[in-house]
């Protein structure tokens, strides 16, 4: 690791995140984060990776992963390279609730744009009466 590389108080990770201090706290108490430096005085020091892993992390709930999963991926990318696998599985399985729920959000939208239509359509008319 660099000398010269970047580390970020709580507070900055907090203000680029938008994430808690709470939640970030949390995050490394239950094992989703990565062991987190700490500068002499204890205090947390945040690098550019670890911004980068809670940006992925980010997006892993916005799929709706569980905690739990997310956590468990975590622990196997911890493990090592062995793990990819399962990583890999866990990661396809998420994919595959993620397109469904697209379906059905898509489904959702389209029955919404026709109503939306109707409803257009009946006040369009009112309004040339």
């Amino acid at each position: 690791m660099s000398l010269t590389q970047t580390r970020y108080t709580i507070s900055e990770v907090e203000a680029r995140t938008g994430l808690t201090q709470h939640t970030l706290r949390w995050y490394e108490r239950i094992g989703l984060m990565p062991h987190v430096d700490r500068s002499h005085s204890g205090q947390r020091r945040f690098s550019d990776r670890d911004l980068d892993w809670l940006s992925f992390v980010g997006k892993l709930r916005a799929t709706g992963m569980s905690v739990a999963d997310m956590v468990r991926y975590a622990e196997l990318v911890r493990e090592g390279e062995h793990t990819v696998e399962q990583r890999r599985e866990l990661l396809e399985r998420t994919r595959t609730e993620v397109r469904a729920r697209i379906t059905e959000l898509t489904d959702a939208l389209g029955v919404l744009d026709f109503k939306i239509g109707m409803y257009e359509m009946r006040t369009a008319g009112k309004a040339r009466t």
